[in-house]
């Protein structure tokens, strides 16, 4: 995949290590081609090479970047990173780079077509470095590091391969992967059914009964609406919902069983998932509810802005969760628990 050779000149070399490296990306028609730096669980480019790909002028992507800050669509300070290149002086200049989900913001408004084109290709080329494991510098870590990545993987692996992925599921568990690939200390944690158990802190907000079915009936209508539910969807069995609602709000001994938010979120998704208290739509009401109670309790977001767990992220954990083991419910709950924290 990745070759040294491929390097383009115009990158220092001290900008590349295992975290930080160059791909050659292609544009359909061949007309096109650019030096991709990737990093992590996304891609960089330059705002000239943003231009040269989408066949614009470098102040049309300026323009579009500030316009994409001022409407907050997307935070600067989680988008751009500084990254030394070489110029033909020879000088070295830190210059800012522009991570996947910028670039495709910037593609929509000006060259859709190229937008998506390279939205296919960044998918495709994350997902098999980071599943197939090309972005790992074996030379530099050690035969115990790497058993416990690839324990870890293998167990994310193994749960879903029981079923084929969507494109969403699978960017999804990237996701998973690579948050919990930045702690190799958690990695080994989640191989030995360890994960840590967190304080959290307490709701403000509780989801009763009534609140559930209310913002429940607005969602299936909605949907009804568009065509992607039937008179099914949603409809609980007997008082399957009623009692899971319960169940979080329990004590024994004068403390209650789900004290923070996280736990009471984690196991809202879980129980709602496992126990099909409804006829049809489990997976999809127990997200939506999952997510409503964070955004109610001010957890969608974490301090910086960013939504703790995007959609993608979210259908992966519903697909773990649903193809989990009983015996693994402890797991799966902590799981959500340490990614919502």
């Amino acid at each position: 995949m990745t070759k040294k050779n491929m390097l383009p000149k115009k990158l220092s070399q001290e900008s590349i290590s295992p975290e930080n490296q160059v791909l050659l990306y292609q544009s359909k028609d061949g007309n096109y081609h650019v030096e991709v730096i990737m990093q992590g669980a996304t891609v960089w480019l330059s705002q000239k090479q943003m231009a040269e790909l989408f066949k614009v002028e470098t102040n049309t992507i300026n323009y579009h970047i500030k316009a994409i800050f001022k409407t907050k669509e997307l935070l600067e300070d989680s988008v751009i990173r500084k990254i030394r290149i070489t110029a033909k002086d020879g000088k070295s200049y830190e210059t800012n780079f522009y991570n996947l989900d910028l670039i495709i913001s910037v593609g929509y408004r000006v060259n859709s077509t190229r937008a998506t084109q390279f939205r296919i290709w960044a998918t495709r080329t994350l997902k098999e470095h980071l599943l197939k494991g090309y972005t790992i510098d074996q030379e530099r870590l050690n035969t115990t590091r790497i058993a416990e990545l690839e324990k870890a993987l293998n167990f994310i692996k193994h749960s879903a391969g029981k079923r084929s992925l969507t494109n969403d599921e699978g960017q999804g568990l990237l996701e998973i992967i690579t948050r919990y690939a930045r702690s190799w200390a958690l990695l080994k944690c989640y191989d030995e059914d360890d994960l840590p158990q967190t304080a959290g802190q307490s709701p403000k907000f509780t989801l009763n009964y009534e609140h559930a079915n209310k913002v429940i009936c607005e969602l299936k209508q909605n949907l009804l609406a568009k065509g992607e539910a039937t008179e099914l969807f949603a409809h609980e069995r007997e008082t399957g919902l009623q009692a899971i609602l319960g169940n979080l709000e329990q004590c024994f001994g004068g403390q209650e069983l789900y004290p923070s938010l996280e736990s009471k979120a984690a196991n809202l998704l879980y129980f709602i998932i496992k126990d099909h208290p409804f006829l049809d739509g489990n997976k999809r009401v127990g997200s939506f509810l999952f997510i409503h109670f964070l955004d109610r309790n001010g957890r969608l977001r974490n301090k910086a802005g960013e939504i703790v767990i995007n959609d993608n992220a979210l259908v992966a954990l519903a697909l773990l969760i649903a193809e989990s083991e009983p015996k693994n419910k402890e797991l799966m709950v902590q799981l959500v628990t340490n990614l919502i924290e």
